[in-house]
């Protein structure tokens, strides 16, 4: 995780912090996958849910499941400086791991993810 390069975050802290956000842009990308997550996260009424709505029952089960633990909601929270989104950006776009995302990126769509984190 290219946070944990910059900043002094453990990388699991760090995967934990950004994967609600994660989730829910790479969610139109997903097939039912996010229905299979709400489902192991506890979500009642699943097979009742809209695409839409057992996407973003998964995106929330995984923030209630963070903030119960602990986990910071915010990049300023452990410490990110704003004027560094750019170059987190860039280097996460850099990343080996970058062309297996479910969705295609670029640098742009990656410092907006960084900057809806940060706020």
């Amino acid at each position: 995780m290219i946070i944990g390069a910059f900043y002094d975050t453990p990388h699991g802290v760090a995967n934990a912090l950004l994967l609600p956000y994660v989730m829910e842009y790479n969610a139109p990308s997903t097939g039912e996958k996010y229905k299979e997550i709400a489902r192991a996260m506890g979500v009642v009424g699943v097979n009742a849910m809209s695409v839409d709505e057992y996407r973003k029952a998964a995106v929330d089960a995984v923030i209630a499941l963070s903030q119960r633990i602990g986990i910071p909601q915010k990049l300023s929270e452990i410490g990110v400086k704003e004027e560094d989104l750019p170059k987190l950006a860039k280097s996460a776009f850099a990343d080996v791991c970058t062309p297996g995302n479910p969705r295609d990126t670029n640098e742009a769509e990656i410092l907006a993810l960084y900057q809806k984190a940060f706020k």
